[in-house]
């Protein structure tokens, strides 16, 4: 049945889905995984290198995360070619709106004309969906530190802590059980100092570890497999830091407690 309603993004099947569409996020979950965490101190972003060569030169370029703008930081899973079309369009729509308005873009603004792009891949005859999805961490005065995700539909929503790519379910599972949430911690501990306390960013690290320690298929996590980059800010603006191997290397030493068991099984 399905072969007579895929050959267009256009046609619907009689139970109303689109499968060139879901066909795409079906590509997006054989993709290396990309995890998002929020914290009260800024945003971790990390992400799995797909398996490559010891001939590639490793220190050129950024393969899974990417500066959008000075204060917006994406993390992609699916196709690489489709996510630097998207990343530059989202760079040129940055920048008219800093030329006009002379401010930084809201961050959930920059998703939503992302997402309007990707929604009309869908819709028109001709194209085909973007076999890519977004995290995107950001910050703007308004609402402060935010986490996106977004997929080949063109639909977003606002997370804590989130995962897409490969084994996205499993990490979804982990992240439920281990971030430290706020309202979890005032109903757990309402009487306490500790009710309502937030994840730091040191936090969010760690459990960032275990969760790629628990999803990433590979008998060792190193930084020629792994991408990290965090968003914090710095006298008041939005500074983000993509980490070098060595960076990344000296992460994974530090939360090796973390890392271990999983590495022993």
């Amino acid at each position: 049945m399905a072969r007579r309603y895929d050959s267009r993004t256009t046609i619907f099947s009689p139970e109303g889905r689109l499968y060139q569409v879901e066909y795409a996020m079906e590509a997006i979950s054989h993709a290396g995984t990309v995890i998002g965490v929020l914290s009260q101190d800024g945003i971790v972003l990390a992400a799995e290198r797909q398996a490559t060569s010891k001939l590639l030169e490793q220190n050129i370029g950024s393969e899974k995360i990417y500066e959008m703008n000075d204060n917006v930081v994406a993390g992609v899973a699916g196709l690489t070619a489709d996510a630097n079309i998207l990343i530059n369009q989202s760079r040129v729509i940055a920048q008219r709106y800093l030329l006009k308005y002379d401010s930084q873009i809201p961050v959930e603004q920059l998703v939503r004309r992302l997402c309007d792009l990707k929604q009309g891949y869908t819709q028109f005859g001709g194209l085909r969906p973007f076999g890519v999805s977004f995290l995107c961490a950001g910050w703007d005065p308004t609402f402060g530190f935010q986490l996106y995700q977004s997929d080949p539909a063109g639909n977003y929503s606002s997370w804590k802590a989130t995962c897409i790519g490969e084994n996205s379910g499993n990490a979804q599972s982990i992240l439920k059980q281990e971030y430290k949430d706020e309202e979890k911690d005032r109903a757990a501990a309402p009487d306490t100092s500790t009710a309502g306390s937030k994840m730091s960013m040191d936090d969010a690290l760690r459990l960032t570890c275990l969760v790629l320690s628990k999803t990433v298929d590979t008998a060792k996590l190193t930084s020629e497999k792994l991408e990290f980059a965090t968003l914090k800010l710095k006298g008041g603006k939005p500074h983000i830091h993509i980490y070098n191997s060595d960076e990344i290397d000296e992460v994974l030493s530090k939360y090796e407690s973390v890392i271990k068991p999983s590495d022993s099984n």
